[in-house]
């Protein structure tokens, strides 16, 4: 089903947003795959539960890799017209039959059938987390990427500012990304320590596949002292994956906001 389905279509559905958060450790990543688990699977199949198994289709916002997390996912869901739905029993319902999967509903929302979790967005945001220092993660195990060499913030803070605003980012786009184009105007990206760990948090209208990773590992480079601040800026201007750093693991990613004008959760 389409996103904005035809008018014969929207009189047989009644479409709910709902916000997820999700540890990707053992998931495949949002999108259906032939082979494991993933997040679109275990959320469809726990709508159907609600319905009497009738199929209840979803468009995320964004689609995440796998091994990436989530602490503010949005996607819809097209449930069956006239099928005894309010927002507390979704989200608990859902919630219900998604265990022992560590995907949860925070919030559900009724909204317009032309509305469309991934193209009503106006922006999304990430948080990278490194853990930077020489023991391994315990609690935070799968869900940093961890550096044991030390790493300096202000270059890295440096040469990020290089990559905000109005870019063409195939240097740091992988090379099986399908976007028509590879200009996006990043809006923020910041660098910060927070004890233990560097935080680098990205906004933007949307992203390319694995751009933020891609973002930060060269990063991680110049934190190191392998890259120079300049280095990056050539990297940017050379337009071509190779020049780029290499793909920071998925362990450290979160997808943490999408943006709405308005919010359907508000």
């Amino acid at each position: 089903m389409s996103d904005t389905p035809a008018s014969d279509e929207t009189a047989a559905i009644q479409r709910w947003a709902v916000q997820l958060e999700y540890n990707g450790n053992g998931l495949v990543g949002w999108q259906r795959q032939k082979k494991g688990t993933s997040v679109q699977q275990v959320l469809e199949e726990a709508a159907q539960k609600l319905v009497n198994g009738a199929l209840v289709p979803s468009i995320t916002a964004g689609r995440t890799d796998a091994g990436v997390h989530a602490t503010g996912q949005v996607a819809h869901l097209d449930f069956p017209e006239g099928a005894p739905l309010r927002a507390h029993h979704i989200r608990d319902g859902l919630n219900y039959h998604m265990r022992p999967h560590a995907i949860v509903v925070l919030q559900a929302a009724p909204v317009d059938t032309d509305w469309s979790a991934r193209f009503s967005a106006f922006s999304r945001s990430y948080l990278y987390r490194i853990l930077n220092r020489p023991a391994r993660p315990g609690l935070a195990d799968g869900q940093v990427w961890h550096v044991r060499h030390p790493l300096d913030i202000g270059p890295m803070q440096e040469a990020a500012q290089l990559l905000v605003g109005l870019h063409d980012f195939t240097s740091f786009r992988a090379t099986a990304c399908q976007a028509n184009s590879p200009v996006r105007t990043l809006e923020t990206l910041d660098v910060s320590r927070v004890g233990d760990y560097v935080e680098i948090r990205a906004h933007a209208r949307s992203f390319l596949h694995h751009q933020v990773r891609n973002m930060v590992g060269t990063l991680h480079l110049v934190g190191a002292g392998r890259w120079s601040v300049q280095r990056v800026a050539d990297a940017l201007a050379a337009r071509d994956r190779a020049a780029g750093g290499p793909t920071a693991p998925p362990d450290g990613l979160y997808l943490t906001h999408v943006g709405y004008e308005p919010d359907p959760f508000s």
